[in-house]
């Protein structure tokens, strides 16, 4: 076969796997988890039921794909340089307050939240293989910053939830209880800035920190 060809095969592939989480999110939200079923979804995204099975042969699978599709960095750069820690933390909180803006986010945690009393497993699944990864990679960055020298972490999971958490509890929590909550992108800038600046005051080693308005 060749490279074109299976270029080509790939690239339906992703557009109908793409289809079908569109659809699973869609179904889950509408009807809930338990009453939807595999054949639903297949005929909803509009691919054959052997297609979607040959994807996603259970329901679990499925939702897991929901999640790490959620949670992708996959078109980002990879984790900034450590050395410049007002910088790094910028381009971090940027970025998570963009994931967290992405609609699928929101429909995901709502998913979650409503199957919760019945389906733990759901929960278990968007904390494996969404928060964790990504809580992960903003630990693994301070850990640089502590190894260079720009910053003194004790409690780098603490630190890393500090951060993260200024963001979040403004800019994503409140879409999942106030109707029609908005954030412009000045504000937007304004939180990642007050994030940066308050973990900044609180862990930069004495004169490796800079000000934000360098």
């Amino acid at each position: 076969m060749s490279k074109v060809v299976s270029a080509y095969h790939q690239r339906i592939a992703q557009e109908k796997r793409a289809l079908i989480l569109t659809a699973a999110t869609a179904l889950f939200l509408e009807q809930g988890y338990d009453r939807t079923s595999l054949a639903r979804v297949a005929e909803r995204s509009g691919v054959s039921r052997a297609t979607l099975f040959k994807q996603f042969p259970t329901k679990a699978t499925l939702f897991d794909a929901m999640v790490t599709s959620s949670w992708s960095t996959a078109d980002e750069e990879g984790p900034p340089p450590a050395g410049d820690v007002v910088d790094g933390l910028g381009t971090i909180g940027h970025r998570y307050a963009a994931l967290l803006s992405r609609p699928q986010m929101t429909d995901l945690f709502r998913i979650v939240i409503a199957e919760l009393p019945r389906f733990p497993e759901l929960a278990e699944a968007q904390f494996a293989h969404g928060k964790m990864p990504y809580f992960a990679s903003v630990r693994d960055y301070l850990l640089a910053e502590h190894a260079a020298g720009t910053v003194r972490v004790d409690d780098v999971d603490l630190a890393a939830t500090q951060f993260l958490g200024m963001i979040s509890n403004y800019v994503f929590w409140p879409t999942l209880l106030v109707p029609g909550w908005e954030v412009s992108a000045e504000r937007v800038a304004q939180v990642v800035d007050e994030a940066v600046r308050t973990t900044v005051a609180r862990y930069a080693a004495t004169g490796a920190g800079r000000s934000t308005d360098d």
